[in-house]
């Protein structure tokens, strides 16, 4: 999978407190099969160590992101995870994350200058 486009990087989305699974993209439907949709994640992702749990169970309580290596069947993956939170009450209700190789390197963006950087605006500057 080196090179891989992140969209072809397994990610999906988990509600509530038992990790229901309720999104996942077509990497992660490859990898864990559609019958995880509408299941508690620890009952149908059980290539996933114990640790990648943990990580989503810490991401819910703290309402915060977090990432940490992992294995999976020997290998090496970086698992990077974020809180959905409640936009009226700002509590997580459940969490969202993504997979990467160790060996698929990150996207980066090539440097560019300093004046074209500032050229990029969401809006028109004010005068």
């Amino acid at each position: 999978m080196t090179g891989t486009p992140a969209s072809q990087r397994p990610a999906g989305m988990c509600l509530g407190t038992g990790h229901l699974v309720v999104y996942g993209n077509p990497a992660f439907v490859a990898i864990f099969g559609r019958q995880c949709l509408g299941l508690p994640a620890r009952e149908t992702m059980l290539g996933l160590p114990a640790e990648a749990f943990e990580l989503l169970d810490a991401v819910l309580l703290e309402g915060r992101a977090l990432a940490r290596w992992i294995a999976i069947e020997g290998e090496g993956w970086r698992m990077t995870a974020i809180p959905r939170l409640d936009v009226e009450t700002g509590q997580a209700y459940g969490v969202s994350f993504h997979l990467r190789r160790q060996s698929d390197l990150p996207v980066l963006r090539s440097e560019r200058p300093p004046d074209e950087v500032h050229q990029e605006r969401i809006s028109p500057p004010t005068p």
